[in-house]
């Protein structure tokens, strides 16, 4: 039986300019807390140990940074939707001296998170308020070509806007990227994959070179959840995957290749045009 999240009374929370209420709790499962939009988990932080990727999809995100450069080598790193800052913590936690901006739509999200779950002192994370397709054009002009780590995981609610879903769109992205930057994008999706497979196509039309980590069950399309993307305009490293497979959660399956033109067969990529919201999840998803 599915067991209901319980909120502690007192936990710090703040309405969104949409109507939502923003809350930080302890999380009942593991060390740590959860930023919890409506209802929806938006990231989990552990201050003690911000090496702790709770969420399985932030995990295999965190397995293809290891990947990046060499270990402990600084980044350059733009983050598109800041949650909780999960992914800016363990950048700063693994490759001290790495240098990275946020963008986050919502102040008052921010303001929540800075003063319940504040940045180690000294950590190099600037974070900018504004729209994250618009903000691209207002970051520095010297992040254009010199980007190692491109991060798009943007929710409104449980859904990714749609006008960040597009090939416009991740072209004005990829541009910041350097020769061998990659960009990670989180997608969730349900039975079918219709969603994914779409966005595989849009980031492919950009960046050619593309693997994608799921749970197995949910890259068969059996049940809801996340999928990464991982693309670069150079050659991903074949010598990632094993790696990356092992590096779980378990059970995981990181596809390439033949298996990624299989994915994508019949897939249109989206365009400003004609692009949709990622499909909303249903609200029984996230009980436990």
């Amino acid at each position: 039986m599915a067991r209901m999240r319980i909120e502690p009374d007192d936990a710090p929370t703040t309405r969104l300019s949409d109507g939502s209420i923003a809350r930080v709790s302890p999380s009942g499962f593991v060390s740590g807390f959860e930023l919890v939009v409506d209802g929806t988990p938006q990231s989990h932080v552990d201050l003690d140990d911000p090496t702790h990727l709770h969420f399985e999809y932030i995990a295999r995100m965190g397995a293809v940074i290891d990947r990046l450069r060499m270990p402990g080598q600084p980044l350059t790193a733009v983050h598109l939707g800041a949650g909780a800052l999960t992914l800016p913590r363990y950048v700063e936690a693994t490759r001290p001296g790495s240098r990275q901006q946020v963008i986050e739509l919502e102040p008052r999200l921010w303001d929540l998170v800075r003063e319940n779950l504040p940045l180690p002192r000294g950590a190099a994370v600037r974070v900018r308020i504004g729209d994250a397709r618009a903000g691209l054009s207002r970051l520095p002009a010297g992040l254009t070509g010199a980007v190692d780590l491109l991060v798009s995981d943007v929710y409104s609610g449980a859904q990714t806007p749609a006008h960040l879903t597009t090939v416009e769109f991740y072209r004005e992205a990829a541009a910041l990227l350097a020769p061998d930057g990659v960009l990670l994008v989180n997608v969730s999706d349900g039975p079918g994959l219709a969603f994914a497979r779409r966005q595989v196509a849009t980031v492919r039309e950009v960046l050619p070179e593309v693997i994608l980590l799921a749970e197995v069950q949910v890259l068969k399309g059996r049940r809801f959840g996340n999928l990464v993307i991982a693309a670069s305009a150079a050659r991903l490293p074949v010598e990632w995957l094993p790696r990356l497979m092992a590096a779980g959660p378990h059970p995981a399956k990181v596809s390439q290749g033949a298996e990624i033109e299989e994915f994508v067969r019949g897939a249109r990529p989206a365009t400003d045009a004609d692009a949709t919201p990622s499909p909303k999840p249903s609200a029984s998803l996230f009980e436990r």
